[in-house]
């Protein structure tokens, strides 16, 4: 058994994570189980195990979704998730080893690489110095993107410069940015080598490539694909939502970069193939009683529903795609069917091979359901509940509606002439009767005065004394004695 199989390739010591964490940090744990970078740069070498495994070429990550292929002339025993020294123009770069042997010539084809393109040289595997300015040029990088976005803006320049990496060596960087239109930054290349000293390579990306470097969370409640696991985008077009019946709302079919969803792409190929198994659209239906035309299918179910109208559900029937093939071949050969009756025949339901023995599907379950009240008839008495009706009441609605005024006008007569409540008798000198005196001025109500003061004092007929109730007016008087 090969010892160094399941070993993993230390972390220098200047460094202070002890594994490189995914940029989209969608791993379990938020660290890569193989701890070369990111989750959707990463390859299984199903090969490792297989002998004469050797390919001179390796892969080499960096950061973002940044690869390239370089040559290992050198032969230097490396391993995958080894931090490597590669040539670069000018300088050199570093980054992780992320594949190895002959799976490399296979995924040279797919990202589509030239065949006479040029492959740089691995230098070596990277040393604790290099691994120090790599360090140092990376805590950089924050602080010239926003220095950079601001030189755009001043430049009157209609781009977003979404990131920056530097070169392994410090001496050049990559700024990636996004536009929706054609941008002349000739300007902006002077200026930013010349704040930073270095020398600038811009790359534009797409809206797809800014979310899959941002990361998120989609509709489905997972992270996003293109930060988890997807490395290429393919274009994806409002055919393949048609092929899949789904509804053309430009809300639903968006995704967080404002573009098309890319999983919009991932099942249409079997809507395709189970589209072509069923009958073409344009063939219609004859019968002797009515023609059918193609109105809606379920391709995964094979289902086709047809309808007397070309672009209205009229008298829509539901068929399988064999008894649809059946009578278009008795049509070819001048036969009309009497009828194109249904699955659920005589009324009665297909029943369905996984059935509902709960009941759980049915929409009103939690519905309560009400009983219908029985009408009471003239010689039935009422129940003896609370919301039940007096007899009465009941009595006169089989009544004519002539009677039923009379009776209406008589009893509101009769409470007009019920006799009044009885006054409260008042006692004068322990015996009944007697007028009730009234109180003093109580027919005059008295006007409150601006000031805080009292209120306005009545003459008494004895004398010159006023006549108040209140304290304040006691003490007034007092005073004025």
């Amino acid at each position: 058994m090969d010892e160094n199989k399941n070993y993993q390739t230390p972390v220098p010591d200047n460094t202070t994570d002890q594994c490189v964490k995914c940029d989209a940090g969608a791993c379990s744990g938020g660290c890569c189980s193989d701890d070369i970078g990111r989750c959707n740069l990463t390859s299984t070498n199903w090969l490792e195990d297989v002998p004469d495994n050797d390919y001179e070429i390796v892969e080499v990550l960096f950061k973002n979704t940044r690869r390239g292929f370089y040559r290992n002339s050198t032969h230097i025993p490396l391993k995958r998730g080894d931090w490597v020294a590669v040539e670069a123009n000018p300088g050199h770069d570093i980054g992780r080893v992320g594949l190895m042997g002959r799976l490399v010539q296979n995924q040279m084809k797919r990202v589509n690489l030239r065949k006479n393109a040029e492959i740089l040289r691995v230098f070596r595997k990277a040393k604790p110095a290099d691994m120090e300015r790599y360090e140092q040029a990376k805590a950089r990088e924050e602080d010239t993107m926003i220095r950079s976005r601001k030189i755009a803006v001043d430049l009157g320049l209609k781009m977003k410069i979404g990131d920056v990496e530097y070169q392994g060596d410090g001496n050049k960087a990559i700024f990636y940015y996004i536009a929706d239109d054609r941008v002349d930054f000739r300007q902006l290349i002077k200026v930013l080598a010349e704040v930073f000293r270095i020398r600038v390579e811009m790359k534009q990306i797409g809206a797809r490539q800014e979310a899959g470097r941002i990361g998120g969370i989609g509709p489905c409640g997972r992270p996003l694909c293109c930060a988890t696991w997807m490395s290429s985008f393919v274009s994806v077009a409002t055919s393949a939502a048609r092929f899949q019946d789904i509804s053309l709302n430009p809300q639903n079919l968006a995704g967080q970069c404002a573009k098309l969803k890319c999983c919009i792409n991932f099942e249409v190929n079997t809507y395709v193939e189970a589209i072509r198994q069923l009958p073409p659209k344009d063939v219609h239906l004859e019968t002797k009683d009515a023609t059918y035309y193609y109105f809606k299918a379920d391709a995964l179910k094979r289902e086709i529903i047809y309808s007397t109208e070309r672009n209205a559900p009229v008298n829509t029937v539901m068929l399988t795609a064999a008894q649809a093939f059946e009578v278009i071949a008795l049509n070819k050969n001048g036969v009309k069917p009497d009828s194109l009756k249904p699955d659920d025949q005589d009324g009665k339901k297909a029943a369905s091979p996984f059935g509902d023995l709960l009941n759980q599907d049915a929409i009103n379950r939690f519905d309560s359901k009400k009983k219908k009240k029985k009408k009471k008839k003239s010689g039935d008495k009422a129940p003896a509940d609370k919301g039940a009706k007096p007899v009465s009441v009941v009595e006169n609605k089989d009544k004519p509606e002539g009677e039923q005024q009379e009776r209406g006008n008589a009893q509101h007569n009769d409470r007009k002439q019920r006799p009044g409540k009885p006054k409260r008798q008042h006692y004068q000198d322990g015996q009944p009767g007697g007028e009730r005196k009234q109180r003093p001025h109580a027919d005059k109500p008295q006007k409150p005065l601006k000031t805080f003061r009292p209120r306005s004092q009545s003459q008494s007929p004895e004398g010159n004394t006023p006549h108040n109730n209140n304290a304040q007016g006691n003490k007034n008087n007092a005073s004025n004695e």
